[in-house]
């Protein structure tokens, strides 16, 4: 299993960013926690990687929490767990059941009066299935420590910093150490903490990383706070896929032509809500 998942994963973790997926897990549990898979509907399953056949025989499963791991979505059902990821290109849209599906509607999640719908036009997103522990599957094990989790401590940023001389930033970057803090937020949070983020990792002192694991935790709790659930019906009048998207899309650019500096963008991270990717019927 770890051929087929390995190979494909660093890119598949490009996309979307750790605040909306953790602001997608908001919206997504109170629709769907409690409630019974009436049906299934896989429509296309060459995504990512293909669609179980496990996953059209979910009916009659009762969705206990959704979760999050890193950028995953982890609906736990009880005798197993559905993992979504959204690629690069994915939206989720919770919609009334007979809501026509449209050209890159891939998979429906039916729950009794509403559907869960994966829209995914580049088809980079993820629709899969374990009945192991979720936690030990290879899209999973290896991901760092959760950077809004109590576990990501000073003492804890301190000593896994001690055998990397890599810059700070490209160590904030790797997603085996801690999950989730890309390229702006890793800009942001160093410019927050006062740390150059040429810095090598291993001089960082523990006072310092106290700081920086405050200031990791104030830029991506802000971001979530943020990023803000849009209803279709104002996506439609937006045309969100396409012009919000650009939005981010321009602001990681000029996050990325800043990226080699100490003075990261401290800005708001207003800009990024525009990403998020999980739409409320109207």
């Amino acid at each position: 299993m770890l051929g087929i998942f390995g190979a494909a994963h660093k890119q598949l973790s490009l996309m979307p960013e750790l605040p909306e997926v953790e602001v997608t897990r908001r919206g997504l549990a109170p629709q769907l926690t409690g409630r019974i898979i009436s049906a299934v509907e896989v429509r296309e399953p060459r995504l990512r990687w293909p669609v179980p056949q496990a996953v059209r025989k979910l009916a009659g499963r009762t969705v206990r929490a959704v979760e999050r791991r890193g950028k995953y979505l982890l609906v736990d059902c009880g005798d197993g767990h559905l993992i979504l990821h959204l690629g690069m290109s994915g939206s989720l849209r919770v919609l009334p059941p007979g809501t026509p599906a449209q050209k890159h509607d891939h998979f429906d999640l039916v729950l009794g009066d509403r559907v869960l719908r994966l829209r995914d036009p580049r088809r980079f997103g993820a629709v899969l299935w374990t009945a192991d522990d979720v936690h030990a599957h290879p899209l999973i094990a290896n991901l760092g420590v959760e950077p809004l989790s109590r576990a990501l401590d000073p003492a804890r940023l301190h000593a896994l910093t001690r055998k990397h001389r890599a810059p700070i930033k490209q160590f904030l970057m790797d997603g085996r150490r801690i999950v989730g803090v890309g390229n702006i937020y890793a800009s942001e949070s160093l410019f927050l903490a006062g740390i150059d983020p040429r810095k090598p990792a291993n001089r960082l002192s523990l006072a310092r990383c106290a700081r920086l694991a405050k200031a990791i935790k104030h830029t991506l709790a802000r971001a979530c706070v943020t990023t803000s659930l849009p209803t279709a019906s104002s996506a439609r009048r937006k045309a969100a896929t396409g012009s919000t998207s650009a939005k981010a899309s321009r602001a990681g650019a000029a996050e990325r032509r800043s990226s080699g500096s100490c003075r990261a963008s401290a800005r708001p991270t207003t800009a990024r809500a525009a990403s998020v990717r999980f739409l409320f019927s109207a």
